[in-house]
Order: structure tokens, then sequence, then C-alpha cells
């Protein structure tokens, strides 16, 4: 397990410098320049091309992407914005616990939702809840993320006034974002949840317990659950890694001061250090939720822990 855990973050490293060098290069192609969009188009050009040169956008491609990387490997520096005049680093830990707080909010809320009625759905297969589960699934599964934030935030903030509408310096705040971003998750783990279910207890082993006499709810529980939140797990770790990208839709809606405010304010400034250190701190972080959720498997599934203890040799 070791060994695997060991080559998995040395895999990290050429998926970080791609990372790196593909929203480097998409940063260098879109049209405009830093000194351009901070002073303003009636900025004298002897300014502006001042501005550029203390920021080193003056030089050439490959040595300002090399540098950059050079910076992190060799000093562990993020840089330091072009808007802010701050370092980078300080602003990511700044913002990123309002978007962690939401990212776990979320996917506790989604998976509660989506888990618990996806199996209560595969239970009774073809009842009136049933149906009712899959039709509402559908529903928020095809629902528009930002039409449901502002949905919710117009009849509980704007028309009941009973929660706040932005910001992130209180519980409360965070409410109306969960909602927006668990609801739509939500609708695909039920929908994952319930198929994985229906295809579990119908396998021999399942017959099996049953025909030995093992009641219901230790069949649903003990045997096909443990099998069936194998996908589950992996839209889970895929789904939290995503919100941990911001949930920019959510932060957007309700003017959340998160990671997903804050790479859109940096693309728009072109503020290529904020951009350039949000995404490789988030991809660092997901890398480490991908890996979290392998190791994770070992426990889920016996064999897969098996396979780590051998060490993945074949057997002759």
């Amino acid at each position: 397990m070791t060994k695997y855990v060991v080559k998995r973050i040395l895999y990290m490293i050429p998926v970080l410098l791609g990372v790196a060098f593909l929203v480097f290069t998409i940063l260098s192609l879109t049209p405009g320049d830093p000194g351009s969009i901070i002073l303003g188009i009636t900025a004298k050009p002897e300014d502006i091309a001042a501005l550029n040169a203390e920021f080193g956008y003056d030089q050439p491609f490959f040595v300002r992407f090399f540098q950059y990387i050079g910076d992190i490997l060799f000093h562990f520096d993020l840089g330091t914005s072009y808007s802010t005049r701050q370092p980078v680093i300080d602003t990511i830990l700044a913002r990123f616990p309002n978007t962690l707080v939401l990212a776990l909010l979320s996917m506790c809320v989604s998976s509660l939702i989506g888990i618990s009625l996806g199996i209560f759905s595969a239970v009774r297969q073809y009842s009136v809840m049933d149906h009712v589960c899959v039709v509402v699934a559908l529903v928020f599964a095809s629902m528009p993320g930002f039409w449901l934030g502002l949905m919710l935030l117009i009849l509980f903030s704007l028309k009941l006034g009973w929660l706040p509408s932005f910001g992130a310096s209180s519980l409360r705040h965070f409410i109306l974002p969960t909602l927006t971003v668990s609801l739509t998750s939500a609708a695909g783990l039920l929908r994952l949840t319930r198929s994985a279910m229906l295809e579990t207890i119908r396998q021999e082993y399942i017959r099996t317990a049953k025909a030995k006499g093992a009641s219901n709810k230790r069949v649903i529980w003990k045997h096909a659950l443990r099998n069936a939140l194998l996908p589950v797990v992996t839209t889970l770790g895929g789904g939290f890694g995503a919100s941990l990208g911001g949930a920019i839709i959510a932060e957007t809606v309700f003017a959340m001061p998160g990671m997903g405010t804050l790479m859109t304010t940096a693309i728009r400034q072109k503020d290529i250090p904020t951009v350039m250190g949000a995404t490789l701190f988030l991809a660092v972080l997901f890398s480490f939720v991908i890996l979290f959720v392998d190791i994770l498997y070992a426990f889920i599934d016996p064999r897969i822990k098996a396979k780590y203890q051998n060490g993945g040799k074949k057997r002759e």
C-alpha cells in the first residue's frame, strides 16, 4: 500500500506540470496585457509598458513559464498578484476556507439525500415512491445550477427574508449555496445509487444470502450496499474535488468570497500569478482527493485490499 501511495504521488508531478503549462499557455494567448487592464485604455503607452516590464510580462513566453516553475520548485513561491500586489498564497489561504466549508456541506447534504433515497428507491422498485424519486431526480439533474440558485435567492432571501443573499460570515450564509450545489449533485447520486443497488441485489450471492435465511435488512446493509458503494464513492470523490474548484456558479450567484470568485475575477483582470497559483493549489488537492478515494476502495472491497498487499504481483 505504501509503495502504491508513493507511486501515485510521484505521478502527480508530470500531471501538475502539464496543468501549469496548459493554463499558462491559455492565459498568454488571450488578448490584452496586465498593464492595459490595470491602468485602463486611457493610460499612456509608456506607463503600460513600464508596468508590464515590472511584472516581467515583456519577457518571452518560455522564459516567463520556466521562471515561474523555478520559483515554485526552489522557493515554494506562487508569485505576487498583479492587481493587489499581495502574495498569491496569502490570498488563496484567505479564500479557501469558505470554499472548503461549502464543498464539505454540499457533499454531506448531497450524499445524505442521494444515497438514502437511492437505496430506498431500489429496494421498493416500481413503487409509487420509486417513481416519485426518479422523476424528482430527473428534474433536479436537468435544472441549471445558476437558475436554481437564483430561484432560491428570490424565494428565501427576497420574498421571505429568512436567509442572507450574499457573504460568508456565518453558517446561515452557506445554506442557500449549499442547497444550490447539493440538490443537483444529489439527483445524480440518487440515480447512480439506485442503478448500482438494483444491479447488486440481482447477484447470485444475494440470492444465496436470502436462501440461507438472512433478513432483508441484513442483506441490504451488510451485503448489497457495500458492493454497490464503489461507483458511488468514485462519484462522491470526483464531486468533492470539483466542489473544491470553487463551485463557481454558487459563489458567483451568492457573492461568496471563495476560490471560484477569486479565479473568475483574476481571469478577467489577467492576473496570471493568481490564476496559476489557484489552479495549481486546487489541482494538488484534487489529486489527493482522488488518491484518498482509491485508498478508500481497499476498505470497501477486500479484493482490492488483497491486491495492494500482494503488490499487484501475478500468481505463478
